[in-house]
């Protein structure tokens, strides 16, 4: 697609590198419905380190309002139910043996909005990321040019494939947000 040293590919990874981060953010966020992914940044106090829960548990969703949280050594069951609390997510295990059942309890109207307003944060974090990445590259081509390694033709061609790929690429982070805030305000 490039022709001479401009790789635009390059740049269109790491804003797809940005759009993946993204759709890690919105795992996160809670829409009322279970999901394992809800306790993916987790992170528990075991064996004087701090883990991801999935290095010491394991995640099931045996129905739509329940995560079921297995723990692999009960000598850290009690880390786990701490870190869950304390993850912020508004999450209450009930401790059963090496088991914890975490009950998804209903979004209040507060919490959905507070959740929408979090998930327009991560996009404009995102978008910002984008952009950054169309900086380097119109920097990139400023410079191929100055030192005459491309023309200003090239220049303006190359100029335009980075901006049309920035603004696909600001469009599917918008798109991406506009399911996830319906997602979370959905009764």
């Amino acid at each position: 697609m490039a022709t001479g040293p401009f790789k635009l590919d390059e740049y269109k990874k790491r804003m797809d590198g940005a759009l993946a981060a993204l759709t890690h953010e919105f795992a996160g966020l809670r829409t009322g419905r279970a999901s394992a992914s809800l306790l993916d940044p987790v992170h528990v106090d075991a064996y004087g380190a701090s883990s991801p829960l999935n290095q010491v548990a394991n995640v099931t969703v045996p129905e739509p309002r329940m995560l079921v949280v297995t723990v692999w050594d009960k000598s850290v069951v009690a880390a786990v139910d701490k870190a869950i609390r304390a993850a912020g997510l508004g999450l209450n295990p009930i401790m059963d043996g090496q088991t914890l059942r975490v009950p998804i309890p209903p979004l209040t109207g507060e919490r959905r909005a507070e959740l929408a307003k979090l998930a327009g944060k991560y996009a404009e974090q995102q978008r910002v990321a984008v952009r950054n990445v169309r900086r380097d590259a119109m920097e990139h081509l400023k410079k191929l040019e100055k030192d005459h390694a491309i023309s200003e033709d090239e220049h303006k061609k190359h100029g335009a494939d980075v901006q049309k790929a920035t603004d696909d690429h600001i469009k599917k982070i918008d798109d991406a947000l506009k399911h996830k805030e319906d997602e979370i305000t959905q009764v």
